[in-house]
C-alpha cells in the first residue's frame, strides 16, 4: 500500500485498490447534504462532477452515494481502527441510521461529538444551527483510544483546589469510599467500603496522600500541579473555527481548524499509524497527520484540493519530514523526461505492472521484469534507435535462456522496451525479428502507460507602484495558458531556490501587490492547471531607490 500519497480521483475507485485492514484511522468531512451550489467550493471540473453525482437525486441518492464509499472504508480499516464522520443537521440522522449503524453496528458506536463551529446569532423566527456532528465508530471493541484531558477551568480551580499544604502546594480532597461494591475493611477506626485494597491504602498513607476529616474518614489528596485536567466529553466547544486572521487560514471556506484534527488523531491513533482522509478539501487532516508523525493517504476529486494540500505540506516540511508523492490524472512530459533515471525506471516499471530491479549494476542493462518473468528495459529518451533493440535482444538471451526459448516457442513477447518514443530503425528491427525469426519484442511508449500532457505556460509582468514609507510597493500580474484551463496561482515572496513555500496559497486572479525592503529578492510564482500540472517562474529583483528585474 502506498502511504504518504496525495491522489487525485474518485475515492470510491481509489479505495477499491487499498488492501483489507491496512488503515488505522479514518476521518472524513464529506460534502454535506445541503443541495446548494455553495457546496462547490473549488469550482474545478472534478468537484463539479462530484456535486452533480451526489445531488442527481434526493436524500436517498445521497445516502447511497456515501454508503458505498464508507463500505470500502470499513473493509480497509484495521480491527483496532476507528472512523470519524463529520456532518451537519441536513443528513446526520440518515448517516447514522442508514450507513454507520448498518455497516459498523450499533454496538461499535462510541460517540456523537458535537463541535461548536460558529457563534452566529438566532433571529426572531429561527434558532441558529451553530454545531456540527462528528460520529465516532470503532470497527471492533478493541480500538485504539488515548484519553484526552482538557485544562481545568478557573472557577473549578478556585472552588475545589483551595487547600494549601505546608509547602505551598494547592490541593483538593477526593472521596476514597466506593459508591458501590468495593473493599470492606476498617481504616483509622472507621469501617468502610473503600475504593482500593488495604495494601494500597497503606501505600497512600506512607506517601502522604491521605488526610482525615473530623470524623476520621480518609480522603485522598489530589494536587493541582499533578492534575491532568478534566476528562473530555462529547461537547467540543473549546476549539474555535478558522477565522480571517488565523495563521493557518488558506482561503478554503469550510477549512477545519488544525486543533480539531489534532485532537482526533492523537485520541485514536499512535505514531507511524496510517491515517486516511478521502475528502481532503483544504488538507487539514493530512497536514496535521504529517506534523504528528503519522503516515497518511489523502484523496480528492478536486485538483485544487490536491495541489493546495501539496503546497501546504511543502510549507511545513523540515529535515525530519517523511517524503510524499502526488498522483494526478496526467503527468508533465518535461518533469518525467528530466526525472532521476533510476527513480523514473522504478516508477514506470511499477506503473506498467512489473517488478523493478532493486540494484543498478550487474543487471545486463535490464530494469525490471513482468510477473511472468519477461525482462523490461526503460529508456528515459525519445526516438530510440535500432542499437537499443540489438543490445536488448542480446541481454534478454543472456538473462534467462530458458524463459527466452519458452516465450519464443509460445509466441509471447521475449521482453518489453519502454521509452518516450521510438525511431524508424527500432520499429523496423522489431518488425523484422517478428517476421523472420518469430521473436516478439514489445515497444511500449510512456504515454501508453500513463497519460502525458504539457505543463501550462506562464508569464509574469510587474509594475513599480512607488514607495510606501521606506518600502517599495510592486504589483505582479501572472498570466497562465493551458488547454486544460488555469485553476489558480501561488506565490512565494522569499524563494530560496530549493523549496517553494507559498505566502499566498490560493490566488484565482494571478495578481498580487507586495512591499519590499531595499536589497535583492527572489520571488517565485506557480501556476496550476485543471489537470494538476504546474509551471514556475522565478523573478530576481534588486530594490535600491528603484526596482530592477534581473
Amino acid at each position: 500500500m502506498a502511504i504518504n500519497k496525495l491522489i487525485l480521483g474518485d475515492c470510491l475507485e481509489v479505495l477499491k485498490t487499498i488492501e483489507n485492514e491496512t488503515v488505522d484511522l479514518i476521518y472524513i468531512d464529506p460534502p454535506f447534504f445541503s443541495n446548494r451550489t455553495y457546496e462547490v467550493i473549488w469550482g474545478d471540473k472534478g468537484e463539479i462532477r462530484s456535486f452533480e453525482d451526489r445531488f442527481s437525486g434526493g436524500i436517498e441518492h445521497y445516502i447511497s452515494w456515501l454508503k458505498e464509499r464508507i463500505q470500502e472504508m470499513y473493509r480497509i480499516l484495521k480491527p483496532t481502527g476507528s472512523i470519524f464522520v463529520h456532518c451537519d443537521y441536513h443528513a446526520n440522522a440518515y448517516i447514522r441510521v442508514h450507513i454507520l449503524d448498518k455497516i459498523f453496528g450499533t454496538n461499535n458506536f462510541i460517540s456523537d461529538i458535537t463541535w461548536k463551529r460558529t457563534t452566529a446569532k438566532s433571529n426572531s423566527k429561527t434558532i441558529a444551527n451553530n454545531t456540527d456532528t462528528i460520529f465516532f465508530y470503532s470497527k471492533t471493541n478493541k480500538f485504539i483510544y488515548n484519553q484526552v484531558y482538557l485544562p481545568l477551568k478557573e472557577e473549578m480551580v478556585k472552588s475545589h483546589y483551595n487547600n494549601k499544604d505546608e509547602t505551598g502546594r494547592f490541593y483538593t480532597l477526593d472521596n476514597l469510599k466506593a459508591p458501590a461494591k468495593g473493599y470492606v475493611y476498617e481504616w483509622n477506626g472507621v469501617m468502610g467500603n473503600w475504593r482500593c485494597p488495604i495494601e494500597k491504602m497503606k501505600e497512600y498513607e506512607e506517601l502522604g496522600k491521605i488526610k482525615y476529616t473530623k470524623n476520621g474518614v480518609a480522603r485522598f489528596v489530589r494536587y493541582l500541579d499533578q492534575s491532568k485536567g478534566t476528562v473530555i466529553d462529547n461537547f467540543w466547544g473549546d476549539i474555535y473555527p478558522v477565522n480571517s486572521q488565523a495563521k493557518e487560514r488558506i482561503g478554503y471556506p469550510t477549512q477545519k481548524p488544525e486543533k480539531l484534527l489534532e485532537r482526533i488523531i492523537k485520541m485514536s491513533s499512535n505514531e507511524n499509524d496510517v491515517i486516511l482522509d478521502c475528502f481532503i478539501g483544504g488538507g487539514t487532516t493530512i497536514a496535521v497527520a504529517d506534523k504528528l508523525n503519522r503516515n497518511w493517504i489523502g484523496i480528492d476529486q478536486s485538483v485544487q484540493a490536491v495541489k493546495v494540500t501539496e503546497f501546504r505540506l511543502n510549507k511545513q516540511q523540515n529535515l525530519f519530514s517523511q517524503p510524499f508523492s502526488v498522483q494526478l490524472h496526467k503527468y508533465d512530459y518535461d518533469t518525467l523526461r528530466n526525472k532521476d533515471a533510476f527513480e523514473f525506471e522504478t516508477w514506470i516499471v511499477g506503473q506498467f505492472g512489473g517488478l523493478a530491479n532493486s540494484k543498478q549494476r550487474g543487471d545486463l542493462g535490464l530494469d525490471g521484469r513482468t510477473r511472468e518473468n519477461q525482462p523490461i528495459q526503460v529508456k528515459r529518451s525519445d526516438n530510440i534507435g535500432r542499437n537499443v533493440i540489438d543490445n536488448f535482444f542480446s541481454a534478454v538471451q543472456r538473462f534467462d535462456k530458458v524463459s527466452f526459448e519458452k516465450n519464443k516457442e509460445e509466441n509471447k513477447p521475449i521482453g518489453f522496451v519502454i521509452a518516450f518514443s521510438f525511431g524508424k530503425g527500432a520499429v523496423q528491427e522489431v518488425a523484422r525479428l517478428k517476421v523472420e525469426e518469430q521473436i516478439i519484442i514489445e515497444l511500449v511508449t510512456v504515454e501508453s502507460i500513463v497519460p502525458i500532457a504539457k505543463k501550462p505556460a506562464l508569464q509574469v509582468e510587474m509594475q513599480d507602484l512607488g514607495k510606501v514609507k521606506e518600502l517599495r510597493q510592486i504589483e505582479f500580474v501572472a498570466t497562465g495558458q493551458s488547454e486544460a484551463g488555469i485553476e489558480f496561482f501561488a506565490w512565494d515572496f522569499s524563494y530560496n531556490e530549493t523549496s517553494f513555500i507559498p505566502n499566498i496559497l490560493l490566488d484565482k486572479q494571478g495578481k498580487q501587490t507586495y512591499l519590499f525592503k531595499a536589497g535583492e529578492h527572489k520571488i517565485a510564482v506557480k501556476v496550476v492547471d485543471n489537470e494538476g500540472l504546474e509551471n514556475i517562474e522565478v523573478i530576481k529583483l534588486k530594490v535600491n531607490g528603484e526596482v530592477k528585474r534581473n
